[in-house]
Formats: C-alpha cells, sequence, structure tokens
C-alpha cells in the first residue's frame, strides 16, 4: 500500500488501552471513540462506505479479514469476465467470418489463468489499495471482527469503538445438502477459475447466471458441459420468452441443459463423478469429471456474534435492514450482498455511500432500488431493467409490446451475428416504458439508456424520436420502441 492509508495488523498493532489513529493523526474524541465509521468489509458496499466517510471528512476504520477487495474484483466479475472474453476470443476464431477461414487455435490454458491473475493483481491495486491509501482519514485494520454484547466490536478479541458500524461483508458459494456431494471434490465459482488444468467433462448444478456464464466459458474452452436445473427453466427471474431463447442459443453451442431435474445424489465411478437427478419420475444419470455448484450464496455472518448483538438476520445469515440500510441495533448499519438485496457490485457500492451517509449523518435517506438492470453475461447477453410482460399484467397494467429481432439491427448484420431479440414492455394508454429486456450481442450495454428512461419517465414515443447513431448496437433500442407500434421491417435504414 502507498503513503497516505495506514495498514494496521491486529497482532502488532497499538498497545492495549491505545487508540488507533488514521493517517492524519487524529484519535478518538474523550467519549472513548476510537473512530467516528467502523466499515467490515472491504469489497464494494465497504469501499463506497469507507470513501463517503472521509468525503464527509470524518475517520473511518475498515476491518479485513481475508483478501482487500472482496467478491468482485477477486473471484467474481473482474476474473469471470476476463475467462468469458477469451473464451469468446477462441469461439470467433474457430467460427470464421464470411472470407476468413476458422482456425483452431490451441489453448494455453495456465497462460489464461495467469493473464486473469495479473489483471486482478493490478486492479485490486489500482482501484482498492491505491484508492484506500488517496484517503488519509482511513485506516484499514487486518483481523476477523464480531459483535460484542454491549455494541461494539472486537477485532481478534480486541475492543473497537466507533460512533457507527457498517456491515459489508458480503457472501459466499453455498452448496445444497446433496447426498454424496460433501464426499466429492466440487467446484465452486471461485475454485473453478483456479484450475490448473481444463477438465474433459464438467456438469453445472444451477442454471443460474453464474453457472450459465462459467459453464458456457468452459465449453467453448474444450469442456463437454451438462448443466442441471431443478426449475423448468433457465434464469427463471427473466422473461421466459428470452430465457427460452437463450437457452436455444447455449444448446446450439453443444452446452447440454436439462430442465426440471432435481439432483438426488453424488457419488465417485469408475474414475469419475456422477450425478444423479429426478425428472418427471424418470431417473437422470450424468458422468463428468469434475462438478460445478452455481446454486447460489450465503451471508459471510458466521461466528460474527449478529444474534447476542441484537442484529437481526434471517436463516440464511443475511442481515435484515430498513429501507435506510438500518439494522436492528442503533448505530449498526449493513449494505451489499450480506442484506440479500440484488447481488450486484454496482448495487452495493450505492448501497454503501448510502449507509455511510445515514450513519454518520444522522440521515435517513432510502436506498433507491426501483431501477436495477441486470446482465448474464453468456454469448449473447441476456440484459434486463424493468418489469417483464408479464410482472407488468401482475401489477394490473394494461400492456404493449415490441419485438425487434435482432436481424433487422443493421449493426448485427454488419458484424455477422444475428442472434437474438430486443423486447419493449409499455403501457398501452400512456406508452410510458415499463421494461427493456435484450438477448443478443452488447445487450448489457442497451440498459444504461433503458434504466435512464425508466427513471425519467419516459415513453415509447420519446424513445423514437431520440437520435441514435447508425450501426450501433444501442440503436436497437430505437428500434424495439418503433416496433411497439410499427414494423422496422417495412422501414429504410434510419428511417
Amino acid at each position: 500500500m502507498t503513503e497516505g492509508t495506514r495498514m494496521v495488523d491486529i497482532e502488532n498493532g497499538p498497545p492495549e488501552g491505545e487508540t488507533l489513529r488514521d493517517g492524519t493523526g487524529h484519535s478518538g474524541d474523550a467519549g472513548g471513540f476510537h473512530t467516528d465509521l467502523l466499515v467490515i468489509g472491504t469489497g464494494g458496499a465497504g469501499m463506497a462506505a469507507a470513501i463517503r466517510g472521509a468525503e464527509l471528512g470524518r475517520t473511518v476504520t475498515i476491518v479485513e479479514s481475508g483478501t482487500v477487495g472482496g467478491t468482485c474484483v477477486n473471484v467474481g466479475c473482474i476474473p469471470s469476465k476476463n475467462l468469458i472474453a477469451a473464451a469468446e476470443h477462441l469461439h470467433a476464431a474457430r467460427q470464421g467470418f464470411p472470407g476468413i477461414a476458422p482456425a483452431e487455435p490451441a489453448v494455453d490454458w495456465p497462460a489464461v489463468i495467469g493473464h486473469k491473475e495479473r489483471l486482478v493483481e493490478h486492479l485490486r491495486q489500482a482501484k482498492y489499495l491505491d484508492v484506500l491509501a488517496a484517503y488519509p482519514e482511513i485506516t484499514v485494520l487486518r483481523g476477523r471482527a464480531r459483535f460484542g454484547e454491549d455494541g461494539a466490536v472486537e477485532v481478534d478479541g480486541r475492543p473497537l469503538r466507533a460512533r457507527a458500524a457498517v456491515l459489508a461483508t458480503g457472501t459466499s458459494p453455498w452448496a445444497p445438502p446433496i447426498p454424496g456431494l460433501e464426499q466429492v471434490s466440487y467446484l465452486d465459482s471461485t475454485s473453478i477459475m483456479e484450475l490448473e488444468a481444463l477438465p474433459t467433462s464438467l456438469v453445472v448444478l444451477g442454471a443460474s447466471a453464474v453457472g450459465l456464464e462459467l459453464g458456457q466459458t468452459f465449453a467453448r474452452f474444450g469442456t463437454s458441459v451438462t448443466v442441471i436445473e431443478l426449475l423448468p427453466r433457465i434464469l427463471p427471474g427473466e422473461d421466459p420468452e428470452l430465457a427460452d431463447l437463450l437457452r436455444s442459443y447455449l444448446e446450439e453451442e453443444g452446452l447440454k441443459i436439462h430442465m426440471g431435474a432435481r439432483p438426488v445424489r453424488v457419488e465417485k465411478r469408475d474414475g469419475g463423478l456422477v450425478v444423479t437427478a429426478e425428472r418427471d419420475g424418470e431417473t437422470l444419470e450424468v458422468e463428468a469429471e469434475r462438478i460445478l455448484v452455481a446454486t447460489g450464496r450465503r451471508a459471510n455472518t458466521e461466528g460474527m456474534n449478529l444474534e447476542k448483538a441484537g442484529v437481526d438476520a434471517d436463516e440464511k445469515g443475511f442481515v435484515r435492514v430498513d429501507e435506510a440500510l438500518r439494522t436492528s441495533r442503533a448505530g449498526v448499519y449493513a449494505a451489499g450482498d450480506v442484506t440479500g438485496g440484488p447481488g450486484f457490485v454496482y448495487v452495493a457500492a450505492a448501497g454503501g455511500r448510502v449507509a455511510a451517509g445515514n450513519a454518520l449523518e444522522g440521515t435517513y435517506q432510502p436506498l433507491d432500488l426501483s431501477v436495477v438492470p441486470r446482465v448474464t453475461f453468456t454469448s449473447p447477453q441476456l440484459g434486463a431493467v424493468g418489469l417483464t410482460e408479464e410482472e407488468a399484467q401482475d401489477r394490473g397494467y394494461a400492456v404493449q409490446v415490441g419485438r425487434l429481432p435482432i436481424e433487422h439491427l443493421p449493426r448485427a448484420a454488419v458484424t455477422h451475428d444475428l442472434r437474438g431479440m430486443v423486447k419493449i414492455v409499455a403501457e398501452e394508454e400512456t406508452g410510458l416504458l415499463l421494461g427493456l429486456h435484450a438477448v443478443g450481442t452488447g445487450a448489457g450495454d442497451l440498459l444504461g439508456e433503458g434504466a435512464l428512461a425508466l427513471r425519467l419517465g419516459a415513453t415509447v414515443q420519446q424513445l423514437v424520436d431520440t437520435l441514435h447513431p447508425y450501426l450501433t448496437w444501442a440503436e436497437a433500442v430505437k428500434l424495439g420502441a418503433q416496433m411497439v407500434e410499427g414494423d422496422v421491417a417495412k422501414l429504410s435504414c434510419c428511417a
């Protein structure tokens, strides 16, 4: 860590009875506080909370028991999307392009993993350690935090008193209690990205965004992939029409996807692993070299003594908060994935800022989650913001729907990728935009405009009237809006 933020190891920290001091030399006031704001966790929510505290001119101590940076930069967004990008390059080379013959490049897996690790190390330093170092108000404390019954926080047994605390410990992969699973060396979303060699075959338990992204990635690297999902379709929270469309593309690439199948047993057999599942009264057996469990996550709150401290949490360890991110204990706030909300780093960061501001300023600013875009980074991507057609109808809206097959998007034509659809959901009477959903290359890049339009209460006609640059993926928003009441197949380019 560069000069600025002070890094303290609790084992070699201040002598007993001495308060922690931040980089400015300030210490706790006469009231006995060591710091104004205590933040537990250095992921997206924790970083945002600490930075907000520093911006408000307060002293902040941020505690981390593991690797600085949390899930996103270390074992989540950054490494997974880097592997996805590498697999996309490989797949594109194998597919070729009109006038360019397909190639069969070799895969140097150690080099792929090495590049991923260097990228993670660079971004952890540049966007976390160096950022913390830019704020002398922040002290980084190494150690494991737990709550005491008197409201203080102990870090490896040493008391640390603060005016307010933000709990931002995030989540970890969770495995369901399938008989035999604990007896085999199964993979999760972290360990699969650390493999020293590519498996020849892989069973993925769970057709979540994580399961599908990693499943397709390894399939493109040459692994035979089978996905088993308990529910009747992939990505159950997404528009069924688009989820089914994405499934068809994944199956065209060679992924085997079994829906409505309940895993009942895992066992070793003939040097491999066998997953037994039940579907419609029949038994399904899938053999593979490795198993990836992508069935959800649980909060990192075990051993934190939340119950005795009066911090309410559910059976999965997720901390219960109100709309201002206050927990059941006065002065203790929680933000990010540990609250069980949308598990996106941008949501966590927004929550961290809100929690710190409320904690230090005594305000009651709610975290606005009325418009949350989301992307599944398969190829093609599935992106969505707002209500699905079904959700809008369930809320009593009379809806209009526009469907744009991507084949009508000029950008798709010139890039030779005609897969996908854009779906616009609007209120019939007013034309008010209710939802934007897309499957296609760059689908996620459409969502910024969709999110802004939803926040500002834009209508479909306003999207149509907005100039969109020609030959871009973003033009799909305008064309999709035009499909609500028209047919772009009967229009000239740009008309």
